[in-house]
């Protein structure tokens, strides 16, 4: 069974550099995301999971948990040190932490067409409440 990382311990461990890996789909992630979430979807984590690093804590996050949990379950059992975010980009969100937008994971990272990926402002960030209650 996946350990469970609660809002409080995964909002200290990011603020530190934490790794996040989002496993939802491409669009859900573009909508709003952890910022430097790394997108693995779900579905390609049994043959993704094996890049990740073992030596360090890894939480993993979705809309709501279940997801990452099942996820989290996966990349424990190739032994990646995994925990689900309880709650997920909803409580995230709701809690009125930072968001970010797009496909890029990396605030100075630029996409291929040269555009930089936007934060989510305030307005942003009620619209991906609304959209993800």
């Amino acid at each position: 069974m996946a350990r469970e990382a609660r809002l409080e311990r995964f909002a200290a461990a990011w603020v530190e550099g934490g790794l996040v890996v989002d496993v939802r789909e491409p669009d859900e992630y573009e909508a709003g995301h952890v910022p430097g979430a790394r997108l693995i979807p779900l579905r390609t984590v049994p043959v993704r999971c094996d890049a990740l690093p073992t030596g360090r804590p890894v939480y993993v996050i979705c809309a709501g948990g279940n997801r990452s949990k099942t996820a989290a379950d996966w990349m424990t059992a190739r032994g990646v040190d995994a925990y689900s975010v309880a709650g997920g980009i909803l409580a995230w969100a709701a809690s009125g932490r930072p968001m970010a937008a797009g496909l890029l994971s990396a605030p100075a990272r630029q996409s291929p067409y040269g555009a930089r990926r936007a934060h989510a402002g305030p307005r942003e960030q009620f619209r991906l409440r609304a959209r993800f209650s």
